[in-house]
């Protein structure tokens, strides 16, 4: 029953809960579960009272698991399913006259009253690969008890995360973020706080490059983008994410780093002794990072899929490709040996390497057989 999109249209219907759930991410696990249900379209969620739902079909989930979205979103696709851990029934979408014996079964931990309906365990029910997020990974279910809040916590940020993007993203950020997301969660700190205080940062960054205070000013910097995790990864494991937080999150990773270039320069020339003309390396960056977003739009408008996950070269490519995260690196390093004019130089250099090798990637794709389709999805 696995497929390989996790966006659909689902019925609409109610969602009766069985069992307490405990908290996590700051919030009871009925208050998550409602949440998803939410992105559904389904609102009318509540606590099991044994009453038979006034619908021709419901939802009958346990509140003591935790659930990847997409296996809820798949789980209406016929009714008369049954999703199953470890072949312990956990969730159902079913006919309203099965929906008090799939409750007990729910219940009691094993199909009995309602053994005929179709079971799936996880990996049946939902396929692996995650567009959305360029990744392959495993639909979860866990059994979410305060002895196992920190392992259910870790495994859906993990599910947060993103499989293709930058090294420093990928690498350096997940240990200290998953610390600060909880903390936020706990503390009612909202995504669109921490991407406001991201844009601050962008802000103070800039102030100090063109200031000269370059090292000060990589510091802000860098704590910038770990925000720019953070948030992100907030969003996502409380079901707070919106469109407005997306627009206002995306569009400031969007515009920033081309005035952070060029606040740079003029901290250069303000700072260092016969400073080299940054003109030419100031023009090829930007310039560059902005054909760049747009071959890579060109790419998904052509191909119906982003460049970075068509082949595993694309995908380690973008761990290095000429984007802020990559290029901050380059810019930190000749900062620290006391040369911020060369580091400019250095990411002008693979700025234009990378644009060398975007327009190999579309021209490669041009001669592909058609549909192409990404290394992750195989």
């Amino acid at each position: 029953m696995a497929t390989s999109a996790h966006k659909q249209e689902t019925a609409i219907a109610p969602v009766k809960l069985v069992g307490e759930g405990v908290s996590v991410w700051g919030m009871t696990s009925a208050e998550r579960l409602r949440r998803m249900f939410a992105r559904l379209k389904v609102t009318d969620v509540s606590a099991w009272d044994g009453a038979t739902p006034a619908a021709e079909a419901c939802y009958v989930v346990s509140a003591d698991h935790a659930y990847a979205q997409v296996l809820l979103a798949d789980l209406s696709r016929t009714v008369g399913t049954v999703l199953t851990s470890n072949g312990r029934p956990v969730a159902a979408y079913v006919s309203e006259d099965r929906a008090a014996n799939i409750a007990q079964d729910i219940a009691d931990g094993q199909l009995s009253r309602a053994a005929d309906l179709t079971s799936c365990e996880p990996d049946q029910l939902s396929s692996a690969y995650d567009e959305t997020l360029r990744k392959r990974e495993v639909p979860y279910v866990m059994a979410l008890t305060p002895e196992t809040v920190r392992a259910v916590e870790q495994r859906t940020f993990d599910g947060s995360y993103k499989g293709v993007t930058d090294f420093v993203t990928l690498y350096c950020w997940p240990k200290p973020a998953i610390a600060v997301v909880r903390w936020c969660a706990t503390a009612r700190i909202t995504p669109n706080m921490v991407t406001t205080l991201s844009l601050v940062l962008v802000l103070a960054a800039m102030w100090l490059f063109w200031n000269g205070f370059f090292i000060t000013g990589i510091i802000a910097a860098w704590l910038m983008t770990f925000l720019d995790t953070v948030d992100g990864k907030l969003a996502r494991v409380t079901v707070t994410s919106t469109k407005f937080g997306n627009v206002f999150d995306h569009g400031i990773d969007l515009v920033h780093p081309p005035f952070w270039y060029w606040a740079w320069v003029v901290g250069v020339a303000a700072t260092v002794d016969n400073p080299p003309d940054l003109t030419t390396a100031f023009w090829v960056t930007v310039v560059g990072y902005v054909v760049q977003r747009l071959q890579e739009g060109i790419f998904i408008k052509a191909f119906n899929m982003e460049m970075h996950i068509w082949r595993r070269f694309d995908s380690l490519y973008r761990l290095v490709v000429a984007r802020r995260n990559p290029n901050l690196a380059l810019l930190t390093v000749f900062a620290l040996f006391g040369y911020p004019a060369e580091g400019l130089i250095a990411v002008a250099v693979w700025t234009a390497v990378s644009l060398v090798v975007h327009s190999l990637q579309i021209a490669q794709a041009l001669r592909a057989p058609r549909p192409l389709q990404s290394w992750l999805d195989h």
